[in-house]
């Protein structure tokens, strides 16, 4: 009687740890991201996430954007007029809801804002976007996003493009 006892706590402890593991991860993660975007542009991203239940997630990063051109005089693009053309710098915070639940995948919707300079004046952005992400060994994860940016106040109105990156387990 009392190993039947034993054995089936264990079988309703595992049970429920298991469903409850996949209702409420709170997961964080360190996410570093690197992406091109239309017309001309680099962008990377460093951002910490914490994951909510069912794979909602609220992401606060902090942004690097630079746009380069080709020098009239060398008719290509050189170093200076690759770094010395167009940059800005911002931080932010997006929500970003699951929108897709697959077996070692999900899809999140990125809706965000963000504040930061092009080193002469103020700027300030909205992001909207699409994250899909694959779960790796011991809490890491890979994700590719689209992304578009409306930026205010900067050389650049729309940014459309799209970034690679890693999560990892904090």
């Amino acid at each position: 009687m009392r190993k039947k006892f034993f054995l089936l706590a264990a079988i309703m402890a595992l049970t429920v740890s298991s469903a409850f593991a996949q209702m409420s991860s709170n997961v964080n993660h360190l996410n570093i991201a690197v992406g091109a975007l239309y017309e001309r542009g680099l962008d990377a991203t460093i951002s910490y996430e914490h994951e909510t239940r069912y794979h909602h997630a609220w992401e606060y990063f902090a942004n690097g954007y630079i746009q380069w051109a080709e020098d009239p005089d060398a008719g290509h693009v050189t170093k200076q007029s690759f770094w010395h053309n167009y940059f800005t710098y911002s931080i932010g915070i997006a929500y970003k809801p699951c929108v897709v639940r697959g077996r070692n995948h999900h899809g999140n919707l990125r809706i965000g804002v963000s504040g930061g300079s092009d080193t002469e004046k103020m700027i300030g952005a909205a992001h909207i976007g699409y994250e899909h992400t694959y779960a790796l060994r011991n809490g890491f994860q890979v994700f590719w996003q689209i992304k578009e940016d409306v930026v205010l106040r900067g050389e650049d109105l729309f940014r459309t493009g799209v970034a690679l990156g890693v999560k990892l387990p904090l």
